[in-house]
């Protein structure tokens, strides 16, 4: 009996393993041989557009925005000005400075970001991860984001961002980013 007790549970350890094995997240590494190659500081470098949405965690749209990003570089430093204009006429801006540590590691700051954001570039993505303080209602909660960034071609880039609190899906945010073309001096 009590070895038919520890085979049982041994077949469910194993086949708890072999589930977890099959919800492996996705690496930026995954993505090291995908083109174009991402270079961080040329892309986000100049004037940006972009166009997104929010979606609860039912999938429903819940808010539509604009953003004008200013982007520009010094040595390993970069900003990005973020204006954001939202469907129901609020405004928002975000002013990321962010770092150069390695080749394809970044770290950011912003006024509202909880600590650092941590990103790696592999082949055309990025993985960009931070907690965000987030108004809502008169309260800030404090929310995790992981920031999936696909360059698309030389002017365009997808962004996919999931967020959750305690490990529970909050919602989704999805744009599309647009490079201006760069005027001469």
């Amino acid at each position: 009996m009590r070895l038919m007790t520890l085979y049982t549970r041994g077949m469910a350890a194993a086949l708890l393993l072999a589930l977890a094995a099959c919800s492996t997240p996705p690496l930026p590494a995954m993505y090291a041989q995908e083109v174009p190659k991402l270079d961080l500081q040329q892309y986000f470098n100049g004037t940006l557009d972009a166009h997104g949405i929010f979606q609860d965690r039912s999938g429903k749209v819940v808010k539509r925005f604009t953003v004008v990003m200013r982007a520009s570089w010094t040595g390993d430093t970069g900003t990005l000005d973020e204006d954001f204009t939202y469907s129901d006429g609020s405004r928002q801006r975000r002013v990321w400075t962010l770092r150069k540590t390695a080749p394809g590691r970044f770290i950011g700051t912003a006024p509202d970001v909880i600590g650092e954001a941590v990103g790696e570039v592999a082949g055309n993505a990025l993985r960009w991860q931070y907690v965000l303080a987030l108004p809502v209602d008169g309260t800030v909660y404090h929310v995790d984001f992981e920031d999936w960034m696909f360059l698309m071609d030389e002017k365009i880039m997808l962004n996919r961002a999931a967020m959750s609190k305690f490990g529970f899906s909050l919602g989704a945010v999805t744009l599309s980013f647009s490079k201006r073309p760069q005027v001469a001096p």
